[in-house]
């Protein structure tokens, strides 16, 4: 058996395995092989072949061999040669079903049929879904310049296995920018970088460092509360009002988590005096504040709210992540841990950083370190604060009977239904072509507690040409007086 692992150097695009087995001589076995790797999909339509040469010194068959192979594939139609294209996968040669591999039986290349384009799945046109920020409006060119003067700096220890606390450079920026913006005391020491809030969660109550039960706002992702009971937390609602979740409410749980800076989805900070008092809570209980700060960068009308850990850093765990500000596709997060929680965390994470890659940390570090963040923050606090405008006044002129609340900060708005429309309202906002969310669909399960009805709509989530034609769809799809 000869086996075969050409690389790219020969410009065929791909690594081309083949294994020359069975019986009969070199050339049958090739021919064999090649057809295999057709049929099969492993080469796909198209792909260019190595030359004679590159193939038969990697086989360790003549080039005769070679060639003979190509040309016989040519004349059976599962190969096309042309001067100075070289050999290539026929178009017209279908791969084989995945559920057909290994069946021995020959197969001839099928005739050159057009085909009619598959048709588009419907879906909706118009995207107003909470909890994504514009994607067209990604910072490409400073994060470029940041990840091209990380890696240029970068000492040779980076391209080994990663710390689990993460890059000093990215926890050393946090300190600085979290203790500025947010109002966070902490040091390098204290913070553990990770690949966003829900991986916050599996590490802190998968990894055995917390346990339930917790205590969580009545209204609040539904992921969450998947991720913390496939951890066996069992979460308890607290009920929410114009202030905020009803801390005076907490029972016997050591723990809750809150989304202080903004609830979400109803929207609006936690009052002063709730946040004092789920501190007093904590310090009487022993217990410990999750602290979830997904947008708190973002406000229009309102003085800035620091974050909760200010008040006692050894009560509150606080989270963030680049999810709302960046992108999520940039998988980075972390966690300030008071200093009794850090060693613990740091066992359940492992002894390898495995998710958050060490390279976007650094990226991230000059990103911080260079201003290019707070630039691109402020940027889009004003195109958000003009989506924001834009839907208000939308509602004023087509449904002046429909208020929007929980917009002085954030990247979404609840707008408050006449009772008992909201499923009509979701139903026509799909006839619609708008993808949006009911409120009800925040609500936890075992509360007795009811907001509303309501649609949530995220206005950060549309590029700058897609908003007006989605504002338009929305007031189509909401109920009248």
């Amino acid at each position: 058996m000869a086996t075969s692992w050409v690389n790219s150097a020969e410009r065929i695009g791909s690594d081309l395995h083949l294994e020359l087995t069975g019986p009969g001589g070199r050339r049958a076995a090739l021919i064999r092989a090649l057809r295999e790797a057709v049929r099969s999909g492993r080469l796909a339509p198209g792909t260019r072949l190595p030359p004679y040469r590159s193939l038969a010194a990697d086989l360790g068959v003549a080039r005769n061999t070679v060639a003979d192979a190509y040309a016989e594939l040519v004349a059976e139609g599962w190969l096309t040669a042309r001067q100075g294209s070289g050999t290539r996968v026929a178009m017209g040669v279908p791969p084989m079903p995945f559920r057909q591999w290994g069946r021995a039986e020959p197969l001839r290349p099928a005739a050159r049929v057009p085909r009619k384009a598959p048709a588009r799945a419907r879906g909706p046109r118009h995207d107003l879904t909470q909890g994504t920020p514009d994607a067209s409006s990604f910072p490409r060119t400073a994060w470029l310049a940041s990840y091209r003067r990380a890696l240029q700096q970068a000492p040779n220890e980076v391209f080994g296995p990663g710390d689990p606390a993460g890059r000093i450079e990215l926890r050393e920026a946090l300190t600085e920018y979290l203790a500025r913006a947010r109002g966070v005391r902490t040091e390098p020491g204290r913070i553990v970088i990770c690949s966003g809030f829900a991986h916050a969660l599996r590490l802190l109550f998968g990894g055995g460092v917390l346990r339930g039960p917790l205590a969580v706002e009545a209204y609040g992702l539904g992921f969450h509360r998947e991720v913390l009971a496939a951890a066996g937390v069992r979460t308890v609602p607290l009920p929410l009002d114009e202030h905020g979740a009803r801390v005076d409410r907490l029972g016997r749980e050591r723990a809750v988590l809150l989304t202080p800076a903004h609830q979400f989805p109803t929207g609006g900070p936690l009052h002063a005096a709730r946040r004092a008092a789920v501190i007093d809570w904590a310090r009487a209980r022993g217990g410990l504040v999750l602290e979830d700060d997904y947008d708190g960068e973002f406000r229009y009308d309102r003085k800035p709210v620091g974050a909760v850990q200010g008040l006692d850093p050894e009560r509150v765990v606080h989270i963030g992540s680049v999810s709302k500000s960046l992108s999520p596709a940039v998988r980075l997060g972390w966690m300030v841990l008071p200093e009794r929680y850090v060693d613990a965390v740091l066992a359940a994470k492992g002894d390898r950083e495995a998710w958050a890659s060490v390279l976007d940390q650094l990226s991230l570090a000059d990103f911080f370190v260079s201003g290019a963040y707070d630039r691109h923050v402020r940027r889009m606090r004003q195109r958000y604060r003009g989506r924001r405008d834009r839907l208000v006044a939308a509602l004023a002129e087509h449904a002046p009977h429909i208020e929007a609340t929980g917009v002085a900060a954030g990247l979404h708005a609840v707008l408050r239904l006449p009772p008992g429309t909201e499923a009509s309202a979701v139903k026509a906002a799909v006839w619609q072509g708008v993808a949006l969310d009911g409120l009800a669909a925040f609500r936890h399960p075992d509360t007795d507690m009811a907001a509303g009805d309501g649609l949530v709509v995220g206005y950060a989530t549309p590029s700058e040409h897609a908003y007006g034609p989605a504002l338009e769809a929305l007031c189509r799809a909401l109920p009248p007086p």
